[in-house]
This record gives structure tokens, C-alpha cells and sequence, in this order.
């Protein structure tokens, strides 16, 4: 079987609001756990707790997400400031 190879180059990434994306997703995680905490005890009976730490759970990894995108964000203008000041 022969190794592929792409025949086009890759396009150039998308870049848009990502602190805004994260921390709005973040947000949303964390208002639904908090919608979810007055079901808590039908939530348990019906076997579908794991909802609520599912929610819990993407409130968090989000944000580790904040700190990871701001940190990028921050990178990115350094090297462009950087980049700049070279020319």
C-alpha cells in the first residue's frame, strides 16, 4: 500500500475570538451545572447524576482552556510585536 501525500497545500488556521469562544463555553458549562443542582435528587434516583458532573466537569476544563488561549493569545502578539520591531 503506498504512503499518501497531499497534493495541496494546507490552508491557512482560522483565527477568531478564541479567548471569547473559550471563556463563553466555560460560562455556559457552568450555568448549565447550576441549572441542573435543584434536580439533584431526581437526578440520582433516574441514574443521570453524571450529568451534573459532566457539566461540572466542562465548567473546569474550561477553564484550564481560559489560561491555555490567553497565554496563546499573549504569544502571538509578542512574536508579531517581535517580528515588527525586526523589520
Amino acid at each position: 500500500m503506498a504512503k499518501w501525500t497531499p497534493t495541496h497545500e494546507a490552508p491557512e488556521p482560522l483565527e477568531g475570538p478564541v479567548v471569547a469562544t473559550v471563556t463563553g463555553g466555560a460560562i455556559l458549562w457552568f450555568v448549565l451545572f447550576l441549572a441542573q443542582l435543584p434536580f439533584y435528587g431526581w437526578l440520582d434516583d433516574h441514574g443521570h447524576l453524571w450529568w451534573l458532573w459532566t457539566c461540572l466537569a466542562g465548567a473546569g476544563l474550561g477553564l484550564i482552556g481560559i489560561w491555555y488561549v490567553r497565554g496563546r493569545d499573549a504569544a502571538i502578539k509578542r512574536d508579531a510585536a517581535a517580528q515588527e520591531a525586526a523589520q
